[in-house]
This record gives C-alpha cells, structure tokens and sequence, in this order.
C-alpha cells in the first residue's frame, strides 16, 4: 500500500530541522498552529514562534519586518486567508521591496473539505504568479514540500508555497533532487503529455496506467513551480506528443492550466484540455467526494486524453 502524508505535515516537519540548523528561521502563524502544522516549531523553538492573532494582514506586515532585520520568516495560514485576505500586504510590504518573506499556506483547494466554499481557496496560485517578484510552489507529495521548505530557506526573496490538508500519495525518495523552477518528467510517452501540479499528480500517474490499456502512451510531467514555469519541459513536450492535458486542484483561470496554455501558445501551439474547476465555487462535503463531483479525477483525465488524441 503507497504511503500517504499531508504535505502541510511535511512542513511542519521541514520546519523543525530548519529551526535546529539555521537560528535566523522564525515561524509566524495566524492563530491556526495546529491546523497549520507550525505548532511543533512553537513548541521546539518558542523564542522563535509568533502567533500574532486571527490578523492576517498583521502576519504578513510582521514578516516583513523581521525579514527586513536579516531573519528569514515562514508564514502560515489557511491559503484562503493568506492569498486572500493578506493580498494587499503581500504585493506591497513583502514582493514590491522583495522581501525575504516565506508564505507556506496550508488547507488550500477543495480538498479541504467540510469547510466549505469560504475556506476552500481554489483561486491563489491565480492570484499570487500575478504578483511580480513572487516564485509560487505547489509540492506534489510529502517528500517534495519538506525539500521545497528547505531549498526556500537558502534563496532570498518572496515565495507563495501551495499546502495541502489530506493526506496524498507519497511519489518520491528521499534521494529526490528538487530545483525551484524545473519540471519533472515522471513518467515517458510519445502520444500525448499529462501535465500535473500538487495532488493531482499522484491522479495523472494513475491515468498513464489506465491509458496504457487503451494503447496511448502518455507522458507525465510534474510541474511544481507554477512560476517561473519550466518553459522548456513545456514546450518540449508539445512538439513531441502534439496534445496536452494540464490537470490541478484549481480554478482552470488563472493556474497551471493557464500558465502551460501561456507557454504552448507562444512556443509550441498544440491542442489542449485544462482540468481544474470549472470557474466556480466548492462546497462542503468529504475531500474525495468533492474531488468527484468537480471532475478531479483519474476517469477525467483519462477521457480528455482520449477526446485529444482523437483530433491528431
């Protein structure tokens, strides 16, 4: 049976051998410790931990100025509240100065589930690749977000990291190299290409294995860097397959799926089909079932590479 882990506990775990190796690591979190997984660096390092409130645009303004004295904050909340609510404080105190300010936003996309539609952010990848100066990163396992903390740790300036609340699929080792805007081709094909952000990518892997029955090789591709985007692996991809399928935990405005669309139609134009949601809102109900009803899954993917392959 694969392993499963949240990758908001990676973090919470990538933070705490952050704190014992660097001291200028401090951790901000906006009331929701234990949700967030900042709690085990609160407890491990106190001196270090601010827990400034149910005040979002607080915690980011707080991180900026620590950061602005030479420590390097990671800050979490819920994405809904970090890519939403902090918005104006994010473009203007943290990337417009190009502060060394680390936003790790947890329980983002429907997967949250009984939340609801008030707590499910579906639009921040959207909102936070338009701000300039804003590296964005949505790990796709527990492995690739620990590794994406630490690498962040080390390069100066503002990053959005993408966290999930369900447990996913664990897909990499330990030996796993990750590196801030390349894509990871997990799987080769010559027909049609899969392109994959976060927890979708374990559902593109699934795909492959379905499509192979059909006799359709597809080619799978991690994109865990949504910006810069690896224009290369992209473009590549669509001269060799000549169809592509983007799939996330997303609006399909404004994501992966418009980031990809952003390189093929400049570089390499082919035919495309963005799953995602539908540009609407989510609802409450359990993170599988939600999956479900907003066509998130193996069965979508499966069909879209299907309908592609039929017009080359």
């Amino acid at each position: 049976m694969t392993k499963k882990i949240a990758t908001r506990d990676a973090y919470g775990e990538a933070l705490v051998e952050l704190g014992k190796i660097n001291s200028d690591v401090v951790v901000l979190d906006a009331d929701l410790s234990k949700s967030t997984k900042t709690y085990d660096f609160s407890a491990a390092y106190p001196e270090r931990f601010f827990n400034v409130g149910i005040a979002e645009q607080n915690l980011i303004g707080m991180s900026a100025g620590l950061a602005a004295s030479g420590k390097i904050p990671f800050a979490s909340t819920f994405a809904m509240f970090a890519s939403g609510r902090a918005f104006e404080i994010i473009r203007n105190s943290v990337a417009y100065p190009k502060m060394n300010v680390k936003i790790c936003a947890t329980h983002a996309g429907i997967t949250v589930g009984e939340d609801g539609a008030s707590h499910q952010a579906n639009e921040d990848i959207a909102c936070m690749r338009a701000i300039p100066n804003m590296t964005v990163i949505v790990p796709a396992d527990g492995v690739e977000a620990k590794k994406a903390i630490h690498a962040i740790a080390e390069i100066k300036g503002p990053f959005y990291v993408r966290l999930g609340r369900s447990a996913v699929p664990v897909l990499n080792d330990e030996n796993y190299n990750f590196q801030i805007g390349k894509g990871v081709t997990l799987a080769d094909g010559k027909d049609i290409t899969i392109i994959a952000t976060g927890i979708m990518v374990s559902k593109a892997l699934e795909a492959r294995e379905e499509l192979l029955k059909k006799g359709i090789e597809a080619r799978v591709i991690n994109i865990h860097t949504i910006k810069p985007i690896d224009e290369e692996i992209i473009a590549k991809a669509a001269m060799e397959t000549k169809a592509i399928v983007t799939v996330e935990e997303h609006n399909i405005i404004g994501g992966l799926g418009s980031a990809v669309a952003e390189v093929v139609s400049e570089k390499a134009p082919v035919r495309m089909k963005r799953i995602g949601i539908k540009d609407t809102f989510g609802e409450s109900g359990k993170p599988e079932e939600l999956l479900v009803k907003y066509g998130l899954t193996l069965e979508a993917i499966v069909e879209a590479a299907e309908e592609l392959m039929k017009d080359q």
